[in-house]
């Protein structure tokens, strides 16, 4: 299984050990978002970060949009079925999201390919709220599936 995680709240009066573990994560601007596996280190991490992310468990179907509309290789090249055909053991980008989605992989191990998505702000209504968490109407911290609700909108 696989975690997507999607930061929310910008850098002001940001505690240091909390950022160092926002550095750790890669995610060092509002509305970018990482794909990482679901370990005991990652799960601390984000933990520490609850109150500046959100994050939840990804579907194949939305990870294979991510990847083909905004994910990227070194030079800012577009990743597509070619390219994940020929570096790696998978035929396209549907069945290599299904292994990442799965934790068979990760999505790092795909040779020249940027750890981090850059994404637009979510449209219709935008964040619920950057001050509150997820259970009680706000934007942060655990969503579990309705992560990917927010990832469409933000795609």
């Amino acid at each position: 299984m696989s975690f997507v995680v999607v930061r929310v709240r910008g850098t002001l009066n940001i505690k240091p050990d909390i950022k160092y573990t926002m550095e750790l994560l890669r995610l060092n601007r509002v509305n970018h978002c990482v794909v990482i596996p679901e370990t005991v280190e990652y799960t601390g991490m984000i933990k520490k970060v609850k109150d500046y992310v959100t994050w939840g468990e990804i579907e194949g179907d939305v990870l294979s949009e991510l990847i083909t509309k905004r994910g990227k290789l070194t030079g800012d090249n577009p990743i597509t079925d070619s390219y994940v055909k020929s570096n790696s053991d998978f035929k396209n980008i549907k069945e290599f999201a299904a292994a990442v989605t799965e934790g068979t992989v990760n999505y790092n191990t795909l040779k020249d390919v940027k750890p981090i998505f850059r994404l637009s702000p979510p449209n219709k209504g935008g964040y619920e709220g950057i001050k509150r968490s997820f259970q009680i109407g706000g934007a942060l911290g655990y969503r579990g599936e309705k992560i990917n609700d927010l990832l469409k909108r933000m795609i």
